[in-house]
């Protein structure tokens, strides 16, 4: 038979081990949005001075000054379609996207599995009371609710620390989604590839078809 005291403290380790991790993400995540904030003011200024010659030629090297650097690159090295670079630009933009909002599924997990594991200690805390009661009796009325309050503090904490990282969660995706579309606004801005005769020649009869 398990040891269901052993199980109900081994939630409570769980429960804080799940507060150390959110907040460990949400100081790191935060840390890190707050660098890539000033490298995009950087590279913003960048194209807002030169366009796409600036960029190419600065010195950074955060990840959006590299990207941009190596989207603008890749038009300027070769002759490039404009259907090409709309395919290059949707591949750094996942790439870029897939950095930002890396480790914030980490955050999602705390605030799906706390609260159920906040459950689990309480409903074991209280079978083990219910179990102590049987055993010998209703002896201490204070000692009952004592096991008891202690079953329910499990399910406090667990609500606590989802609450917790709900709110760094989406203040964090909330951040992540302006930094990654400031960098597909940089994208945009920097385009410099032309739509060939073929292209145009196949959007005019697009367009023909669909006026018909």
């Amino acid at each position: 038979m398990l040891d269901r005291t052993w199980l109900h403290d081994a939630s409570f380790t769980l429960l804080y081990c799940c507060a150390a991790l959110a907040t460990f993400v949400i100081l790191e995540r935060a840390l890190y949005y707050g660098w890539l904030s000033l490298c995009r003011g950087k590279v913003a200024r960048l194209v807002r001075a030169g366009g796409a010659a600036a960029v190419a030629s600065g010195g950074e090297r955060d990840l959006f000054a590299r990207s941009v650097r190596e989207y603008v690159g890749a038009q300027t090295g070769e002759h490039m379609s404009r259907a090409r670079a709309e395919d290059l630009s949707a591949a750094l933009f996942l790439e870029v996207e897939g950095k930002v909002q890396s480790r914030l599924w980490l955050l999602d997990t705390v605030v799906t599995a706390a609260p159920l594991l906040g459950l689990l200690g309480t409903i074991l805390g209280i079978m083990d009371t219910f179990s102590a009661l049987s055993a010998g009796g209703i002896s201490d009325p204070a000692a009952v609710s004592r096991g008891i309050a202690t079953a329910l503090l499990a399910t406090a904490i667990g609500i606590g620390t989802a609450l917790y990282g709900l709110i760094g969660h989406n203040v964090l995706h909330r951040v992540a989604d302006d930094l990654t579309e400031a960098f597909k606004t940089f994208l945009l801005r920097t385009t410099i590839a032309e739509e060939s005769e073929a292209e145009i020649a196949a959007d005019h009869a697009l367009s023909l078809a669909m006026a018909d």
